[in-house]
């Protein structure tokens, strides 16, 4: 059971990126798949999170983010868009089976991505 997460780089503020989680050993429809992210000092947070094809997204990326399946692909996305430098962490994709209303919590996630650097320069 694998998740690998890539697609992370250095852009400045206002740019774009999109990042990518491929899964191997299980399927990705029978979870519910988020991204997470982790600045340095600061704990891991929720960003975004999509089961059964409907996304959730913390209040900070709303409008901004867009998170997507392709379900033959066993693959997730993040669209990172207007990324400002708040947005600078490093960004993990994980798989669990929480509740919708606790998806930002991250205990209950069993599989983690080995995270990808995001650095959005002012």
């Amino acid at each position: 059971v694998q998740l690998q997460a890539c697609g992370g780089g250095l852009v400045p503020a206002g740019g774009s990126l999109r990042l990518s989680c491929a899964a191997s050993g299980f399927s990705l429809v029978d979870y519910g798949i988020a991204w997470f992210r982790q600045a340095p000092g600061k704990e891991r947070e929720g960003v975004s999170f999509i089961r059964m094809r409907v996304p959730s997204y913390a209040d900070s990326v709303k409008g901004r983010f867009t998170i997507s399946v392709d379900n033959a692909k066993n693959a997730i996305y993040l669209q990172m868009n207007s990324l400002k430098p708040e947005d600078t962490a490093v960004y993990y994709c994980a798989a669990g089976r929480p509740v919708r209303s606790a998806w930002f919590t991250t205990s209950l996630y069993a599989y983690w991505g080995q995270g990808t650097q995001v650095t959005v320069s002012s």
